[in-house]
């Protein structure tokens, strides 16, 4: 009996046992099926304890307490299971790295029937043995931060697409390098030997070396711009729980995104191009064309301009008294409820609800934690759009002046209304 209930205790929904049916996996799924239940079950009007029944704005605030509690431990269950899914992240990758030596072992194998094999077949399979070594040894030593992928997550949690981009033409070159290096050393004539280290002549490579310098300067370029607009409070980012693999392809909130979309596409055709010149020609480095170069580069610039244009400081437009149907006009007067207009109250990505309830309103000297409003399938409150939050009885009446901070702790500017008994 002892031993059944020291395991339920470490098995509540926070351990990381892989396929053990209480895992963070299975934890963070109750947690989840829980909370939307009790968020449905609120929005039907059920639920609620007659202690507050009776009251509109004290039955709100509660339900949004118990919300906040509920999304609280949705929230711990999905961090939990994102570092356990890092923690097993590493291994998959492994199995990819050594899956595609297996692929290009077959490749290399079926082309030499008739063509016959060649000191550039052999090099080129040593130089990929030499590479999935490295990266396995990459891999064990960022076991945790999940494997192979490490260097290309964000400090945000999230696959990031300039060092996607970067890390795959990297690759592309090092292999390059690799394969010339394997051909020098079996290469027995000093004609041949002259032929190979001709094929490192920047003339031969100008528009690869161009392009990887281009993208890796725009990857550290993106983290720099991304950091300072962040500090400024010009961009609010949120983390996420686990990358995925969409993530280079879409925004914080999980939409497509242009830019980075034709960013990725772009360079993973010029990758494929350079590839197949790589194969077709392995005495020297992949000669790209000055077309694909400069089309590469464009993108690249686009990327850029849209990392330096995308996000913007949330802002209030306006502060209303919020009015239900059968209302009088009335001023605005402690306990009632006002609408805050504006834009950019929720940041990309933080539309669940425990990121919802840290919305909060500077009311005068008073802040106002955004009440949760449920309705079946999400909230109603707050939005992207409007705050709904009641003016405190511990506000002095006169001139107050309103502001919100974000879920991204970004606040917007003050809007000063008129407060009355």
């Amino acid at each position: 009996m002892a031993v059944q209930e020291a395991g339920q205790g470490v098995h509540g929904g926070g351990c990381t046992c892989g396929g053990c049916p209480h895992g963070a996996r299975e934890g963070h799924r109750r947690a989840v099926a829980a909370f939307l239940a009790q968020r449905d079950g609120f929005a039907a009007g059920e639920g609620l304890p007659a202690a507050v029944a009776h009251s509109a704005m004290a039955s709100r605030q509660w339900v949004s307490d118990e919300l906040t509690q509920s999304a609280r431990t949705v929230s711990e269950r999905g961090r939990a299971e994102g570092e356990a899914w890092l923690g097993r992240l590493w291994a998959r990758t492994l199995g990819v790295v050594w899956s595609s030596f297996g692929v290009l072992l077959l490749v290399q194998a079926l082309t030499a029937i008739g063509a016959g094999w060649s000191h550039a077949r052999t090099a080129g399979l040593l130089a990929a043995f030499v590479m999935g070594a490295l990266l396995s040894g990459a891999a064990y030593a960022h076991r945790a931060r999940g494997g192979v992928l490490a260097p290309v997550i964000g400090e945000d949690n999230r696959l990031s697409t300039s060092r996607v981009v970067a890390a795959s033409w990297v690759l592309l070159v090092v292999f390059a390098v690799l394969v010339l290096a394997g051909e020098l050393a079996a290469a027995s004539g000093h004609t041949e030997r002259d032929e190979l280290i001709d094929g490192l002549q920047l003339a031969r490579a100008a528009g690869t070396v161009t392009v990887l310098a281009v993208v890796c300067a725009v990857a550290v370029l993106v983290r720099r711009v991304v950091g300072l607009r962040v500090l400024g409070q010009r961009l609010q980012k949120v983390r996420a729980d686990r990358p995925r693999a969409s993530d280079p392809l879409t925004d914080d909130a999980g939409r497509g995104s242009f830019t980075d979309a034709q960013y990725v596409l772009i360079s993973a055709v010029a990758v494929i191009f350079a590839a197949v010149r790589l194969a077709r020609r392995p005495e020297q480095l992949p000669d790209l064309p000055w077309g694909l170069a400069l089309l590469v580069l464009v993108s690249a610039a686009t990327y850029l301009a849209g990392k330096y244009a995308e996000g913007g400081r949330p802002v209030i437009l306006s502060v209303v008294r919020a009015r239900e149907a059968g209302d009088l006009d009335a001023p605005i007067r402690t306990g009632d409820d006002i609408e805050i207009r504006g834009a950019g109250f929720v940041p990309p990505g933080a539309g669940d609800a425990d990121r919802l309830a840290r919305t909060v309103v500077r009311i005068g000297a008073v802040h106002v934690h955004v009440p949760l409003v449920p309705v079946p399938g999400g909230f109603t409150n707050p939005t992207d759009a409007v705050l709904t939050v009641p003016v405190p009885v511990d506000v002095e009446p006169g001139r107050v002046e309103v502001q919100v901070v974000t879920a991204a702790g970004v606040e917007t500017n003050r809007v000063t209304i008129d407060v009355t008994d």
